[in-house]
């Protein structure tokens, strides 16, 4: 069991601080003292724990995907329900989650993407593994859902999760322009057909 430190206290209030002010403004729209106030950690620490904002970065990501998945193995491990259920379960929670006014609760990935994927290759390589996680737990859940018979796809599981990730990310953006839960309906729809679920 590790211990914990001053030093990964610090480190982690430091990422915990800037869920809310990057997910409010982007990576570029938020300054580093900015961030180092609000945590309430001396202008000069930061280099203690990161060795650039591009570190940083890649670490925050490292971190939010680590959170995101854990709470992702629940939600698809939840006692009770079938996989298809299961699914739409965590679909609803991404809905839920990406219309609130929340920034701490917002996506990362869904936020970031398109910012940081043309100015740091590293923040890059942290979104495209931590998306692919993503994928592949919804990959074995939807292939668990066709083997239990609540769900059927016309293509394979892994093509399928790729999909619906992509509708979703798709989705997430239009509701950011639309302010409003259009897309996430037009989603959900979506993801019920790939998933050969009846309307409800």
């Amino acid at each position: 069991m590790a211990r914990v430190t001053a030093q990964t206290d610090t480190r982690q209030g430091i990422l915990d601080t800037a869920y809310g002010l990057v997910g409010a403004r982007g990576f570029s729209g938020v300054g580093l003292n900015e961030i180092l106030t609000s945590a309430g950690v001396p202008k000069g620490s930061f280099y203690h724990y990161f060795s650039s904002k591009e570190a940083f970065g890649e670490a925050l990501l490292a971190d939010y995907f680590e959170t995101y998945l854990a709470a992702l193995d629940t939600t698809l491990a939840e006692p009770g329900l079938t996989h298809a259920e299961r699914l739409m379960n965590y679909w609803r929670k991404w809905q839920a989650t990406q219309g609130s006014i929340d920034y701490e609760r917002k996506c990362l990935a869904v936020k970031l993407a398109a910012e940081v994927s043309d100015l740091s290759e590293a923040m890059r390589l942290a979104l495209k593994r931590g998306t692919a996680a993503i994928i592949e737990r919804l990959s074995r859940s939807i292939a668990a859902g066709v083997a239990e018979g609540s769900l059927t796809v016309e293509s394979d599981p892994q093509t399928a999760a790729e999909d619906l990730y992509h509708v979703w990310l798709g989705a997430s953006l239009m509701a950011k322009i639309v302010r409003a839960d259009g897309p996430f309906e037009a989603a959900i729809g979506t993801t019920r057909r790939i998933l050969g679920l009846p309307s409800p």
